[in-house]
């Protein structure tokens, strides 16, 4: 079987059919990377681009290994090492260059929001996949997040998620509440008022709380959004400190919440601001499992663009 549609952009390409279909399949997958020999032939012969003009480690990594345990040829490139750096060449010449040289499908991370739409329009063959684009989404991340809480608590319909901080300027937190909603999951935002987008409430379905501790023992999973420190000297907030004292996660603070609450983040974390160290290495942190999900919620959407062909095992 394959996805209905050619590109992954958005979560708003998935039907609930495609996000089960990758869930199924990224649970056969799991087993691949918990073998001796790490590698099936499936994809052998495909060549795969990870075209990451924006820094990351966890999502290229992550792709990259996914590639590379189904026998695809995985090929990386980054701004520094790329003519649009050094030479001038546009986002569109470059795209357009890479398409000459056939590849299977091009994974494309960018700071400027819409760029993996424009190279979607630009080929006429292939495929293209949204690692982050801006402060528009990070689908691959979003579909990780789910596969993880459906891991953990065996089930996703009905659950309630909160998500705390800087949700203006997250992709994570647009393509998690779109595929949250889709899933028919109950999702609170809270942080300061500054790190809201506008209108948020009715452009996603979700509920804005003004209070981070009347919250947390309605949930089922608490996501941590990663504070860019570089909004300090845009004065959304008066500094980390304080944020840590009003947003942060601690024990202490936890002491309200279920105990079988999830805490998940998307990465990296900022020690002692978004999570203290002993809710970080704590029992209720599945943020490592969240980095071994991706790389089987990854070889599945590879697996799934391209038709489902072939075998997913030897």
């Amino acid at each position: 079987m394959a996805l209905s549609t050619r590109h992954i952009l958005s979560i708003r390409d998935l039907s609930s059919r495609d996000i089960d279909l990758i869930f199924q399949t990224a649970d056969s997958f799991r087993e691949i990377s918990e073998r001796d020999i790490k590698k099936v032939p499936t994809l052998r012969g495909r060549t795969v681009i990870n075209a990451f003009f924006e820094d990351s480690t966890r999502t290229r990594l992550s792709f990259e290994i996914a590639g590379k345990r189904l026998s695809a040829d995985t090929i990386n490139i980054s701004t520094s090492g790329s003519a649009m750096a050094k030479k001038g060449e546009s986002f569109g010449d470059t795209v357009l260059n890479l398409e000459a040289m056939n590849p299977d499908i091009l994974i494309i991370r960018h700071n400027q929001a819409g760029a993996p739409l424009l190279a979607s329009k630009l080929i006429k063959k292939g495929h293209v996949i949204n690692a982050g684009d801006g402060m528009h989404e990070h689908p691959t991340q979003a579909l990780l997040d789910l596969f993880t809480i459906r891991e953990k608590l065996g089930r996703v319909k009905g659950l309630k998620v909160g998500i705390v901080g800087d949700v203006a300027h997250s992709r994570v937190a647009r393509s998690d509440m779109l595929l949250f909603r889709k899933m028919g999951l109950k999702v609170y935002l809270c942080g300061p008022l500054t790190l809201m987008p506008p209108s948020v409430e009715a452009e996603y379905g979700v509920t804005w709380v003004p209070s981070f501790d009347d919250i947390i023992p309605k949930l089922d999973v608490l996501i941590a959004l990663r504070i860019q420190k570089e909004r300090l000297e845009e004065h959304l907030f008066p500094s980390l400190r304080e944020y840590a004292r009003y947003f942060g996660i601690n024990e202490k603070r936890l002491k309200k919440a279920k105990t079988e609450l999830l805490i998940m983040h998307p990465g990296p974390v900022n020690r002692g601001i978004e999570l203290s160290p002993d809710v970080l290495d704590g029992p209720r942190s599945v943020i490592l499992d969240q980095v071994t999900n991706g790389v089987a919620i990854r070889m599945a959407i590879l697996y799934l663009l391209l038709g489902g062909e072939g075998e997913k095992g030897t």
